[in-house]
């Protein structure tokens, strides 16, 4: 890894750290409030069935099953990477959950949130869904050696995973804004973006 690559790395790790902190409190954990409460509104049937049926795609799980599909099609470098960095994704984010502690929106205001899924155990900074899923999409893409419009697209579905989490009433805009910047920072740290797979 070149020093630009960890410098890029390291600026996002810490920009979402930042995301965390102005939204723990006072007027920047307000007006992320307001932000949820308005994307978390109903917007109809069609929108209910494509967040929920979009939304675990970021789980770890999801990943894993991935990783298994590249590597049965002859890209098991971009599988191994990209598993790697989704589960180090996961495990900072569960670790920086420990450290924030901030409660889901169902849980900070039971009667005004649409929960649309069974509720998650941990807590809600950063979230881990569009963290983990950007993280491998990001860094199984640039191994596997996607045409940048394909990469873009990818990043796109990580951003609709990220919309689902506030749209099922499981996160704030600022846990997905918080793991978004989480995701690509170990994807950056672990991919240099130069690809080495080819299909077998």
């Amino acid at each position: 890894m070149d020093a630009r690559t960890l410098a890029r790395g390291v600026g996002l790790g810490a920009a979402a750290l930042a995301v965390g902190v102005g939204t723990s409190s006072g007027r920047g954990r307000a007006a992320d409030e307001d932000a949820f409460r308005t994307l978390n509104r109903d917007a109809g049937r069609a929108a209910d069935r494509l967040f929920t049926g979009v939304t675990e795609l970021g789980s770890i799980w999801a990943s894993v099953g991935a990783a298994a599909v590249l590597a049965a099609t002859g890209r098991r470098r971009a599988a191994v990477m990209g598993l790697a960095a989704a589960s180090a994704t996961w495990l900072l984010g569960q670790g920086a959950k420990k450290l924030f502690l901030r409660p889901r929106p169902y849980e900070a205001d039971p009667g005004g949130v649409r929960l649309l899924v069974d509720p998650p155990k941990a807590t809600s900074w950063p979230s881990s869904h569009p963290a983990v899923l950007l993280s491998f999409l990001t860094v199984a893409g640039r191994e596997a050696g996607l045409p940048r419009a394909a990469r873009a697209a990818l990043v796109g579905l990580a951003g609709v995973v990220g919309a689902s989490r506030v749209y099922v009433g499981v996160h704030y805009p600022a846990d997905v804004a918080g793991g978004l910047l989480l995701g690509r920072a170990v994807a950056d740290a672990v991919s240099t973006g130069r690809p080495v797979d080819s299909a077998a």
